[in-house]
């Protein structure tokens, strides 16, 4: 049996457990929750992607995360994420989230924040290279073509401000 996660709608309500890559495969909505991280200086956390994952592989993000797990909600599947990738214990504020139609399958994106005043010991199997960069850097890093194509419409949502 593979990853379950809760089936939702388009207004985010759980209609059942399911396989993730069943999901995935069927283009079935569930939740992913994300994390940007900051450091004190106001600078943003990018990193690349290990050339072995299945998706994309090599390619640049800004944002960390993964599946909300059954009856998990957003904020801690936020806080699991970040301890798991980055082996950070902290509590991710969530910003907004959007109904991301996704390069892969379509989902619920749900956007984190935190501000990381430690250092950072990234799980190697996630991140293969990481930095700290300023927003002018980041958004020239978003044009890139090798950048997480989900996570360039983020970007653009985080700069728009506020959606709900």
């Amino acid at each position: 049996m593979g990853e379950q996660v809760e089936r939702v709608d388009e207004y985010d309500e759980v209609l059942g457990v399911v396989d993730r890559a069943e999901a995935i495969h069927r283009g079935w909505l569930h939740r992913v929750a994300t994390i940007v991280c900051r450091d004190t200086e106001g600078r943003f956390l990018v990193h690349r992607r290990p050339d072995g994952v299945p998706r994309f592989p090599g390619h640049l993000n800004w944002m960390l995360g993964g599946a909300v797990d059954v009856a998990e909600s957003y904020e801690d599947a936020a806080a699991r994420e970040l301890a798991e990738e980055l082996d950070v214990l902290a509590r991710p504020r969530f910003v907004f989230k959007f109904l991301c139609r996704g390069a892969i399958s379509p989902y619920w994106l749900g956007l984190h924040e935190v501000v990381v005043a430690e250092p950072v010991r990234p799980d190697p199997s996630e991140v293969a290279w990481h930095g700290w960069v300023s927003e002018r850097e980041l958004a020239e890093l978003v044009r890139h073509q090798a950048f997480v194509p989900d996570a360039r419409e983020a970007f653009h949502r985080y700069r728009e401000g506020p959606i709900g």
